[in-house]
């Protein structure tokens, strides 16, 4: 048995990076940027105006009370225009008229002449006027060449907006992960239309890992279902394989029973064992090898926890790093309760959150954390991590968490409402 950091350590060191593919910018949200984008322009790409009014040539300071001939007018889309001196009607976003440099507020005026079609012909300042005013300068929000985006980010529509308005029409994101999932176990029916069969469970850790993987950004290629036999348990595995994938998945069959046939199967196959048995909980019998044919399997106890928590320290990771992307970042929160983890293991307990009156954010482990325990998972916003030397965890101390969602932040319960909150306080 290793612990938990030599065990994602190994698994790290024998994964490969996945190659590049150029992907439409409209389908580009969720995909990993496999390069770092800069800047093909400059954005804005022109001098604009920030408001209607009027564009002046103002090198100095323009005095309230200044009049000035109105020589034209300038709207947003209109091609550049010699200014010709004197003042332009300009709309929100229109091009300054080449010598012109500022603009005035069209309720900061005075209408002193309108010519016969309705157009202003001569205005007055109200207002002094300095040079550079209520203009947006070429460049100021993207400099030309500029980096923009780093590699391994992850497109979202922010970022969508922004490659768009600099004319990137297609970029070069990491190709999605190949993932097939395996789930042993005679006891599960795939099926949940069917009525449940005598000594049957419906099977759930496949669904659960299709949606996560899915969310994960990986394609999942299969979700096979098989019983507690070495044979069928090779050809599920041979399909994987012949599928593409290059990571594999299984789901029980992995600890020490008469039926636990995965490590057996796995050593008749050539693979190479990486390791076996973590010092963590949930999910100690978790093992990693690589198979003759050169993928990675991560073979997961059947329990639902230790199903969850190997999805998200074990295959969240590895994907991350198959992307080229960086660790997620760790966030902390101060137990409201306290606790009192097994030495030697590292722990893994869901929690709810919320936020202290003094802004701290406060977890709440939920008392039910037996690993075949569903409901308290699925109402839980996050997993407190505690290291296999925590010790004795008293109310207030600080600890690492993890969002149940790879990349986002943890969930924060909402406060309640203020009648109940001022029923606590009473």
């Amino acid at each position: 048995m290793i612990d938990y950091a030599r065990a994602l350590h190994l698994l790290l060191d024998n994964l490969v990076r996945l190659p590049a593919e150029t992907c439409p910018l409209a389908l580009a949200p969720g995909r990993v940027l496999a390069g770092a984008i800069h800047s093909p322009i400059a954005l804005p790409s022109f001098d604009h105006a920030a408001m209607d009014g009027y564009a002046l040539a103002a090198r100095e300071p323009l005095p309230a009370g200044s009049e000035h001939a109105v020589r034209g007018s300038q709207a947003a889309g209109d091609a550049a225009r010699e200014s010709a001196g004197g003042a332009w009607e300009i709309m929100t976003g229109a091009r300054l008229p080449d010598g012109l440099d500022t603009v005035v507020p069209v309720e900061r005026t005075e209408r002193l002449a309108t010519r016969a079609d309705g157009t202003p012909a001569r205005i007055r300042l109200l207002d002094p006027l300095a040079t550079g005013q209520n203009v947006r300068r070429a460049g100021s929000d993207v400099a030309p060449g500029t980096g923009v985006l780093p590699a391994g980010t992850v497109v979202d529509a922010a970022q969508v907006m922004m490659l768009a308005a600099l004319g990137v029409a297609e970029v070069e994101v990491v190709r999605r992960p190949r993932v097939a999932i395996i789930c042993t176990g005679k006891e599960l029916q795939a099926d949940p239309s069917q009525p449940l069969a005598p000594g049957r469970i419906y099977a759930s850790n496949g669904p659960y890992l299709v949606a996560e993987l899915a969310a994960a950004g990986a394609q999942v290629l299969s979700c096979d279902t098989v019983d507690d036999a070495a044979d069928t348990f090779a050809e599920a595995l041979q399909r994987a394989l012949d599928a593409g994938a290059e990571l594999v998945i299984s789901t029980g069959a992995v600890s020490m029973g008469r039926h636990d046939f995965v490590p057996d199967s796995l050593r008749r196959l050539d693979a190479q064992i990486l390791f076996h048995k973590v010092a963590m909980r949930p999910g100690r019998p978790l093992l990693c090898a690589r198979l003759a044919a050169g993928p990675l399997i991560l073979a997961l106890p059947g329990t639902p926890m230790a199903v969850a928590v190997g999805l998200r320290f074990f295959v969240v990771p590895a994907l991350r790093a198959m992307a080229g992307q960086p660790a997620e970042p760790m966030w902390h929160a101060v137990l409201d309760a306290a606790q009192h983890p097994r030495p030697g293991l590292r722990c893994f307990l869901h929690a709810t959150l919320r936020q202290g009156p003094d802004g701290r954010l406060l977890a709440s482990v939920q008392g039910l954390q037996q690993p075949f325990r569903i409901q308290p998972f699925a109402a839980a916003d996050a997993w407190v991590v505690l290291g296999e030397d925590a010790g004795d965890c008293p109310a207030g101390t600080r600890v690492e968490i993890v969002g149940l969602r790879p990349g986002l932040p943890p969930r924060i319960q909402p406060a309640p409402p203020a009648d109940q909150a001022e029923g606590v306080r009473a």
